[in-house]
């Protein structure tokens, strides 16, 4: 399906600048306020009646507040887009667009929130205590590892869906990306090789959710190559992949690992050397998802892999985070779900993938557009019934 709305010559500085002046959000009222019956509805005597009976059934908070539909967009500004550890105050821009994205195709409203430390303790601390203001937690350019560990604890601490977008929706749209493209050339799931360069958070999701998936050979390369048992420089997380992951023991760089591999998955900003792609499959997969500059253009990339994808919008094949993230929030939302678990995730992926698959699979068509309207609801809908059933289970 074809992009609704494209861009008609080249977007300028000025015009950027002007659709952010003042910030992209604003707060509109439901209720009307025009008589002086109004007021007294929607706020004094009428608003005491509806405190009192939240104060004796906390429960009603959810339906009568718009907490049990507010999502609270949380950075600390640390590992921001491209631009890394820019702050608090240079992230906010990024969050009210995360806020919009929301708003524009889950229907959901969303407050950034961005706080000035990288403390894990404050950060948690912090959330759990503005917890009655939310239905749910985005957390949203958090570094590794602490991204790790904080959204591990706030599953844990907190009762409403948390989830690190930066780790999880990259990894769903890449499995579902990785299901059509298995299904266009004919290879069987469970027996791909697939390497991922990058130990970061979306790197560490998408190993994670490739095998729940039942993907077993996964190599997961960092800044020093392949992650394996043999290493003795890895930090507890690492540690852990090394032991769930290269089955067949692979020690060395990105060349070693990329031998042989039916899919390559960079999420690490780093470039991979041309002739490293001859060591790959024949009808191999490449996405090349760093952003601005993919890890191998995909010119390069198309000389040695039957399906690129990269994550930018002017190249075909888009890994875009907003298939999967707004979808995701809304149908735990709508199931009333308490966390966001990897059933729900893989349920997305299948969702997102049947949406591409119905139109038609070619090799620069595996995932639907980012503005393909139908997403965000097959999404929700494929979760909320993912979460129903398990609690009925």
């Amino acid at each position: 399906m074809s992009d609704q709305h494209e861009q008609s010559g080249p977007i300028t500085r000025e015009e950027i600048f002007a659709e952010h002046e003042g910030g992209k959000l604003s707060v509109v009222s439901k209720s009307p306020l025009a008589t002086r019956r109004d007021l007294s509805i929607a706020y004094t005597p009428g608003v005491a009646e509806v405190s009192r009976a939240v104060a004796a059934d906390p429960a009603m908070a959810a339906t009568h507040t718009w907490a049990g539909r507010l999502v609270a967009v949380v950075s600390d500004g640390s590992a921001v887009l491209g631009l890394g550890d820019i702050g608090p105050a240079a992230s906010l821009p990024v969050m009210e667009g995360k806020a919009a994205l929301f708003r524009t195709f889950a229907d959901l409203d969303s407050i950034p929130i961005v706080l000035a430390t990288q403390d894990v303790e404050e950060i948690v601390r912090t959330v759990k205590l503005l917890r009655p203001s939310f239905g749910a937690v985005n957390l949203e350019d958090i570094s590794a590892p602490r991204c790790f560990e904080i959204e591990a604890r706030l599953i844990e601490e907190l009762d409403i869906p948390v989830m690190h977008d930066d780790q999880h929706g990259t990894a769903v749209v890449v499995l579902a990306a990785l299901l059509n493209a298995a299904e266009l050339l004919g290879k069987d799931l469970e027996g791909l090789k697939v390497v991922v360069a990058g130990a970061g958070a979306a790197g560490i999701a998408i190993t994670e959710i490739l095998l729940t998936q039942g993907i077993p050979d996964v190599v997961l390369l960092d800044s020093r190559g392949i992650v394996s048992r043999e290493r003795d420089d890895l930090n507890a997380i690492k540690a852990d992949y090394a032991v769930r992951t290269n089955p067949r023991g692979l020690i060395g760089g990105p060349k070693d690992a990329l031998e042989g591999a039916d899919v390559f998955v960079g999420v690490s900003g780093g470039k991979v050397p041309e002739e490293h792609l001859t060591e790959l499959a024949a009808d191999a997969v490449v996405f090349a998802l760093a952003n601005p500059d993919p890890e191998v253009m995909p010119d390069v990339a198309a000389k040695y892999a039957t399906v690129v994808a990269t994550g930018r919008s002017d190249f075909p094949n888009q890994i875009n985070n907003v298939l999967a993230f707004p979808g995701i929030f809304r149908g735990a939302l709508d199931a009333g779900a308490t966390r966001i678990t990897a059933e729900m995730k893989i349920a997305a992926a299948k969702a997102i993938a049947a949406i591409a698959a119905a139109d038609g699979l070619a090799a620069e068509h595996i995932v639907p557009s980012a503005l393909d309207p139908r997403v965000a609801p097959a999404v929700a809908a494929a979760v909320a019934a993912c979460a129903r059933k398990s609690t009925a289970d």
